[in-house]
């Protein structure tokens, strides 16, 4: 069986983490949540590691939560209530993750995989890459991080909308750092995060608590988000 998350290191102090479903492209199942929540747990703790970029397997970065597992759950409470701890657990582990993480986007971010994007502190896009909410008409929309990048004015606008947002207008509104092709979206990120690795890992952390305390919504209930 194929793991559903690989880690590597790609250069001094940085680990690159890919999201292994690509035939699902990259949708997060319960598995996988839990698999990259275990994964960043570990890279947290591991003081070789000061910066970690995070990306996807194929065409798609991430297409969001599975869907089918929401089929499984109705009829299943056991399977529901695993479900909604295993998303508490990854949606905190991402906002409370004590050093920089960089998304290097490979291509469309859809609903959960437009909150991970948010989730992380720089965004590399490229040029395939789209952001859309398609959940606010059926589900909660996760807000706050995306409030915390872009403002009010456009957060709003984007959950009730639910619109796509192309790679192009993503790097005027600033939730992007730069837009740039497919196949060099991790090296780009890679330049962030030797950028970021020219500083000590101390001093990132402490940076990045700043960041968490500010934002002041690493604790909420996933659903307040």
């Amino acid at each position: 069986m194929t793991s559903l998350i690989s880690t590597q290191t790609i250069a001094d102090r940085v680990a690159l983490v890919t999201l292994r479903r690509p035939a699902q492209r990259n949708a997060l199942s319960t598995a996988l949540r839990d698999a990259l929540s275990d994964t960043l747990d570990a890279l947290a703790a591991d003081e070789s590691v000061s910066v970690v970029i995070i990306t996807g397997e194929g065409p798609v970065f991430c297409a969001g939560f599975d869907l089918k597992e929401f089929d499984t759950a109705a009829a299943d409470a056991s399977f529901e209530r695993a479900l909604w701890s295993s998303s508490d657990r990854y949606h905190h582990t991402l906002l409370r993750f004590p050093l920089p993480l960089i998304a290097a986007i490979n291509g469309p971010a859809i609903a959960g995989g437009f909150d991970l994007a948010v989730c992380c502190d720089l965004r590399v896009a490229s040029t395939t890459t789209f952001f859309s909410h398609p959940e606010f008409a059926w589900g909660d929309v996760v807000y706050s991080p995306l409030h915390e990048l872009v403002g009010g004015a456009i957060a709003r606008e984007l959950v009730l909308t639910g619109r796509k947002v192309s790679a192009s207008e993503a790097l005027a509104l600033h939730l992007v750092s730069s837009v740039v092709s497919p196949e060099t979206v991790v090296e780009n990120a890679l330049g962030y995060a030797t950028m970021m690795t020219q500083s000590t890992r101390e001093l990132l952390q402490r940076a990045k608590a700043k960041i968490i305390a500010r934002a002041a919504i690493a604790n909420a209930p996933t659903l307040d988000l």
